[in-house]
């Protein structure tokens, strides 16, 4: 087993600090009895200012002297959605000082790790003067490892919410190459026209539009003799759209077509950083799907790793074309699970929205415990089906398979179906349609760019293998 490099706490959390503002978490039904800990000048302010303890908010209590002496935090009736993960409003709602979690906290880790997911901000360009809030780490919870989380989660933000022009495929490569340093993982890349000597045709198709060349990353992390666990990430740079150009209001978010690729970049990064027993391989097919006299066009057949020809029904859905030839590398080396993770569809958004992935996978048992970890870690996805009798939508006169349905329906169940004929002997096989965005602020998640189930992917190796 590899040693990982040392932890380094997040700079907003302490050690210790014996003056930190206590900050209760309180119910509607007992937010009283909570105040009235601190003293009558205290419980009256609270009362005064119609505090109730609704799911959310956030109250200063202060002293005699003006002093704030305590916090109180409303959960509402504790039943919420967000439940305790509502700490990560906590950086929005306090002033700027050092705080610690006291009473009322039934899971005092996910709560800091809300508190320091809620902390993030995109500061690449314009810079954030905001004074920090720091929160001591709580007895019995581990700092480190709370830090190595969000530090990959911040990492997987940081690449979806940079444009285009500073995230190319050249910079994809960058940041998996960095992750591999950092964890003295090895990483081989194959560029430009070596796609084709190499027999990743659909790669080459997608992204040889594009003066920015494109590119498979392979890197490996772990001992030979652990279990083969498989990543892959899709890798768009940007999508035009290609040929079947997508209309402005479509476009203006489709920096964020390369989340799949920060998403499996992030799960590693929390995978090698708690040093499970697998042997990690993570694939990122990354191109940029552009426009030009070498643009794939609709009604092209191309030729596929696995040998299958497909028919191009549309231009726009190129994402799926390069996870296939990836996903093919991948079920080569028969592993005992792969996990896939791409902002394939809009269907996705459609059927479940922004804040729920499905995903599939033809194992029940895994699907459940993938359903019930997410839920219990705040990451949460939602099964749907491969069904069977949809794949016939996917029949081409000409080849062996159309990557688009010949209708309107089932438009991510369709996309599954297709990438599904690309993995054929991995043990276990997992596909998530993630939308790798957040569209406004919620507990612990910024309006911008999320991994969405890397966190997951952590818990569920942890289940799966242990440490």
């Amino acid at each position: 087993m590899r040693t990982p490099p040392t932890p380094v706490l997040h700079p907003v959390l302490l050690e210790s600090d014996n003056a930190a503002i206590p900050v209760v978490a309180v119910q509607s039904r007992n937010w009283s009895e909570a105040a009235m800990r601190f003293g009558p000048v205290a419980a009256q302010f609270a009362k005064a200012q119609g505090f109730t303890g609704k799911d959310g908010t956030c109250l200063c209590l202060p002293d005699a002297t003006g002093q704030t002496v305590a916090v109180l935090f409303g959960l509402g009736e504790g039943a919420s959605e967000d439940g305790i993960f509502a700490a990560g409003r906590l950086p929005q709602l306090l002033p700027a000082g050092q705080y610690r979690l006291d009473s009322g906290w039934p899971d005092a880790e996910l709560a800091v790790l809300a508190f320091v997911l809620g902390s993030y901000r995109f500061t690449r360009y314009k810079q954030n003067d905001q004074q920090p809030r720091q929160l001591v780490i709580p007895e019995g919870v581990d700092g480190h490892a709370v830090s190595a989380i969000a530090k990959a989660v911040f990492m997987g933000r940081d690449l979806i919410n940079t444009p285009a022009n500073d995230m190319g495929p050249q910079d994809i490569e960058d940041a998996a190459c960095a992750l591999a340093d950092q964890f003295c993982a090895t990483i081989a890349v194959t560029r430009g026209d070596d796609l084709l000597d190499a027999n990743y045709p659909m790669i080459h198709a997608v992204g040889r539009a594009s003066t920015r060349a494109p590119r498979l990353i392979d890197l490996v992390w772990g001992e030979a003799n652990h279990p083969k666990v498989t990543l892959i990430g899709k890798g768009v740079a940007f999508d035009t759209g290609g040929l079947n150009i997508k209309p402005d209001a479509s476009m203006l978010l489709m920096k964020k077509d390369m989340g799949g690729a920060a998403t499996a970049l992030a799960a590693a990064s929390m995978i090698m950083a708690a040093n499970l027993p697998v042997r990690l391989r993570v694939l990122i097919p990354a191109v940029e799907n552009a426009i030009s006299g070498s643009a794939f066009r609709p009604g092209d057949v191309l030729s596929s790793r696995k040998g299958l020809s497909v028919e191009i029904g549309n231009t726009d859905a190129e994402g799926r074309l390069i996870l296939a030839d990836a996903l093919c590398l991948a079920d080569e080396d028969k592993p005992e699970l792969v996990l896939q993770y791409a902002t394939l569809t809009g269907a996705a958004r459609v059927a479940l929205g922004p804040d729920l992935p499905p995903f599939y996978t033809k194992n029940d048992a895994l699907a459940e415990q993938i359903m019930q970890l997410g839920r219990a870690v705040h990451d949460p996805v939602w099964r749907l089906p491969l069904w069977n009798r949809y794949r016939s939508m996917l029949d081409s006169k000409i080849a062996d398979i159309n990557h688009v349905s010949s209708g309107g329906f089932a438009g991510s169940i369709t996309a599954a179906l297709f990438l599904d004929r690309f993995c054929e002997q991995a043990k276990d096989y997992v596909h998530f349609d993630i939308f790798g965005w957040t569209p406004s602020a919620r507990p612990g998640r910024s309006e911008g760019g999320e991994p969405q189930a890397a966190r997951l992917t952590l818990a569920l190796l942890k289940a799966r293998y242990g440490h």
